[in-house]
């Protein structure tokens, strides 16, 4: 039997602030973006994210906070005007939050000036909405992003069969390195929704903040050139940024290597002045070779994680 391959990339994005353009996309047929860029930006949309950002984060400072504000900004404008293909999927939450919008992506890049979200793509809607109750719980959390637009890649069959259509199926062997083990995702998932959801409960929750911007987490799952970082946290004082990664089961010594990789990007790309980067592994166990990687890495620690299970009878 082969394995489903997806034809279609599949995203959430946010129409507005608190989905306050919603109505009106709806309407209209499309989704866009803002972030108090007018201008027309046909052809300046480069194949990669990274270099749109190189070019586009110090002309988004002006109107940020900080350079991790513009960094999420350039990336959300370049996903949404380029990185989105014709064809794939797109999840908009509605004014009401238990319903989402969906919908097909059937036009390229344009800028309307009169009017909100200037950047825009056009949309085909289709009838009816989705109820978030419907969906599975890990794809409800999947939509808890609080940014502007993530990737919901992972949960494409499930969003096709909601939509009443079905995936393409191509021949490809569960070995492949690519494909990653969908329990092994599931369980890092909830060990990250745990880690946020709980946060001021931990050791770094005294010491650190998740980024958030208006008041809504955006430092879960911060894209990166190398990658999605897991948790991105400034400290209470703003003058340290901690990158933190987390491995279900033993984490390997690769690990180091990958947050030293977060860590570089953030330094370069997201740093102010002044500001130092810190990265934090967390895993159920360890062994004498991470150890030994990490006997080197003097910016990185360490932390296990625990886990109870209890039964009572009753």
């Amino acid at each position: 039997m082969p394995e489903v391959v997806m034809t279609k990339r599949f995203y959430k994005v946010m129409l507005g602030r608190k989905s306050d353009m919603a109505e009106k996309c709806q309407s209209e047929g499309f989704i866009g973006t803002d972030f108090d860029i007018k201008e027309d930006l046909t052809g300046q949309f480069p194949d990669d994210w990274r270099a749109f950002n190189e070019t586009w984060i110090d002309k988004l400072l002006p109107t940020r906070k900080n350079k991790i504000s513009a960094g999420l900004a350039g990336g959300a404008l370049w996903t949404v005007s380029k990185g989105i293909r014709v064809g794939d999927i797109v999840l908009c939450p509605t004014a009401n939050s238990g319903e989402l919008q969906a919908g097909e992506v059937i036009g390229e890049y344009e800028y309307v000036q009169e009017g909100p979200l200037p950047h825009r793509r056009r949309v085909h809607w289709y009838p009816g909405v989705v109820y978030r109750d419907s969906l599975s719980s890990d794809l409800r959390g999947g939509l808890g992003y609080a940014g502007t637009v993530c990737n919901l890649d992972r949960y494409g069959e499930e969003i096709l069969r909601v939509l009443g259509q079905q995936p393409v199926a191509s021949p490809i062997h569960s070995s492949d390195p690519l494909i990653e083990d969908p329990a092994a995702f599931a369980l890092e998932k909830h060990l990250e929704d745990f880690l946020v959801e709980n946060w001021n409960q931990t050791e770094l929750g005294l010491r650190y903040d998740i980024f958030t911007e208006d008041g809504e987490v955006v430092g879960q799952q911060y894209q990166t050139d190398t990658g999605p970082i897991d948790v991105l946290a400034v400290s209470k004082d703003k003058t340290e940024l901690l990158v933190i990664e987390l491995k279900k089961g033993k984490a390997s010594d690769n690990v180091v290597g990958q947050v030293q990789r977060y860590m570089g990007y953030v330094k370069d790309m997201l740093a102010e002045q002044g500001q130092s980067v810190r990265g934090v592994i967390i895993a159920l166990e360890d062994d004498l070779r991470i150890r030994r990687a990490l006997a080197v890495a003097p910016h990185i620690d360490f932390y296990r994680y625990e886990v109870t299970f209890k039964l009572s009878k009753s």
